[in-house]
């Protein structure tokens, strides 16, 4: 598909609004593309957002619940965590997978990659299908209070269609899923 190459928005000065270990918040003067002044915000993200969507032989996957903290809720959502800049992506995904879950995969399939938030962030999401499973334990970080809940990949697209699940890449990850069955492709 054919798409405009040059970027229509010009920046005349930045300003650091706040920065810590994981993200950066910069304040935009802009001009816009219908060449107008105003402000812009983008928020950096210092990792990359890693999501593992584990899948057994029997068509199980794990689902991990936490009190998000940013929402003020709970949220069920397959392993997810930061992945540091420079380090293998699927190194990030071995490691929240056994971190969560105590699940270790033999077969690794990157799922999909997906900016989340791209209105204001730059926030990359990569999602990679774990297979062939086998259980050991799990090793949480201290600021995880995790539960994790084995389930039908049924159960976890119901709960998707339900709005139950409503964690953006555990919705995309099992929406893709269910179309690589129906596709055969799995």
């Amino acid at each position: 598909m054919h798409h405009p190459q040059e970027n229509p928005w010009k920046i005349t000065s930045e300003k650091n609004i706040y920065d810590n270990p994981w993200i950066n918040l910069t304040e935009y003067q802009v001009i816009n593309p219908s060449g107008n002044p105003g402000i812009y915000g983008k928020v950096h993200f210092k990792n990359i957002a890693i999501g593992v969507f584990p899948l057994d032989k029997n068509l199980n996957t794990y689902l991990v619940g936490q009190f998000r903290f940013a929402l003020g809720q709970y949220s069920w959502e397959m392993p997810e965590g930061g992945g540091a800049l420079g380090i293998d992506t699927i190194e990030s995904a071995k490691r929240e997978l056994l971190e969560e879950t105590g699940l270790k995969a033999q077969k690794w399939d990157e799922l999909l990659r997906m900016h989340l938030s791209n209105s204001v962030s730059d926030e990359l999401s990569i999602i990679y299908l774990a297979r062939d499973l086998q259980q050991f334990e799990p090793e949480p970080e201290e600021t995880e209070q995790l539960i994790v809940n084995k389930v039908p990949f049924e159960e976890a697209y119901r709960m998707v269609c339900n709005g139950e699940i409503t964690d953006s890449m555990t919705v995309a990850a099992v929406l893709k899923v269910r179309l690589l069955l129906i596709e055969n492709k799995l």
